[in-house]
C-alpha cells in the first residue's frame, strides 16, 4: 500500500475510485489488464489520501445534484478500508451535500457504513451493487479467494432490502467450463428474486481476457483446474471475448426470470436507473 495526492477525483460521468489496485484476489479481474496503465503491483494498492477533500471541492462547485458512483474499477471496501476509512469519509461528504451514491463492491465491509447509506437514501438515493458470479461456496472461494462468499453477499442484499436501500446485482463474469451451468445461474437468480433486487446487470454468459488479466487467470487455472488452460487455448485462442457455449440457454433463463419477477435486466435500463436521481429530491431542493 502506498499513498498519493491525486489531482482530481471525479470522472466525466461522476464516478470515482479512491483506491487503485485490489487485495481481493479474484482470478478473473479485468482491472489487472495492462491497458489501465498500472505502474505498481496490483496488490500494492494506491491510496488517494486526499480523495475526500477533492470530492468536497467537486461537489461544492456542481450546480445540480447527481449520483456519485464508486467501485467500477477497484473495490472501495477492500482490506485497507477497515483502517483508512477513506470510502466512509467520501460517503460523509456525499451525504452532507445531498448527493446520491451508487456503490459497487463484493465486500461485507459495506455494512459498517449502513448508517450513512440510509441517510444518503433518505436525502437523495443510494444504490448498493454487489457482484455475484458463483453460487457454489467452495468454487466461489477459489475464484474470489480473499473476499466474502456469495452466501454472505446475499445476506447483504437482504439487509439492504430490510433497510429500504435498493440493490443491483452484477452477474458477471461467467467463466466457460467452470461456472456456466444452469444450476449456478438458477441459484444466483433465486437469491436475487428472494432479496427483491431492483436490477441485474449481465452482458452475456462469458468473460473477457486482456493482456495482464489473461496471464493471471491462466496461472490460476493451472493451480486449481489442471488442463483447463489448454481447453481455453483450444476453444478461444487469444480472443478478447470468451462466450460460453451455453450463452443462449442461460440468457433465456436470465431474461425469463427477470421478466417474471419485474427485475430490470436490460443493460441500458440498469445504468439509467443507477444514474438517475429521483424528481422528488429535486423538488425538495427547490424549496
Amino acid at each position: 500500500m502506498h499513498f498519493v495526492d491525486a489531482k482530481g477525483i471525479l470522472s466525466a460521468q461522476n464516478g470515482m475510485n479512491v483506491y487503485r489496485g485490489c487485495t481481493h484476489g479474484c482470478v478473473y479481474c479485468d482491472s489487472r489488464s495492462k491497458c489501465y496503465g498500472f505502474t505498481h503491483d496490483f496488490e500494492d494498492v494506491e491510496v488517494k489520501r486526499n480523495a475526500p477533500e477533492l470530492l468536497e471541492r467537486a461537489l461544492r462547485s456542481k450546480r445540480k445534484r447527481c449520483m456519485i458512483g464508486t467501485g467500477a474499477m477497484c473495490d472501495p471496501y477492500m482490506h485497507c478500508e477497515e483502517s483508512l476509512q477513506i470510502t466512509r469519509r467520501c460517503l460523509e461528504v456525499i451525504e452532507r451535500y445531498g448527493f446520491g451514491a451508487a456503490i459497487q463492491t463484493k465486500s461485507d465491509r459495506i455494512l459498517r457504513d449502513l448508517d450513512l447509506l440510509k441517510q444518503i437514501n433518505e436525502k437523495a438515493k443510494c444504490v448498493v451493487q454487489l457482484t455475484l458470479t458463483t453460487y457454489d461456496e467452495g468454487l466461489c472461494k477459489i475464484l474470489e479467494p480473499k473476499v466474502c462468499t456469495t452466501k454472505r453477499r446475499v445476506e447483504i442484499l437482504n439487509i439492504m432490502r430490510e433497510n429500504g436501500i435498493p440493490t443491483v446485482v452484477w452477474l458477471s463474469p461467467i467463466l466457460p467450463f467452470i461456472n456456466d451451468t444452469r444450476e449456478n445461474i438458477e441459484g444466483i437468480l433465486k437469491a436475487c428474486v428472494q432479496a427483491k433486487v431492483q436490477g441485474i446487470i449481465c452482458f452475456g454468459m462469458g468473460m473477457t481476457l486482456r493482456e495482464g488479466d489473461r496471464e493471471y487467470f491462466y496461472e490460476a487455472l493451472d493451480k486449481h483446474f489442471p488442463g483447463m488452460r489448454q481447453r481455453y487455448h483450444h476453444k478461444y485462442g487469444y480472443s478478447y471475448q470468451l462466450d460460453s457455449d451455453r450463452n443462449g440457454e442461460l440468457m433465456r433463463l436470465f431474461r425469463e426470470t427477470c421478466k417474471k419477477h419485474g427485475i430490470i435486466h436490460e443493460v441500458d435500463a440498469c445504468f439509467q436507473y443507477l444514474h438517475e436521481l429521483p424528481e422528488k429530491y429535486e423538488q425538495l431542493t427547490f424549496f
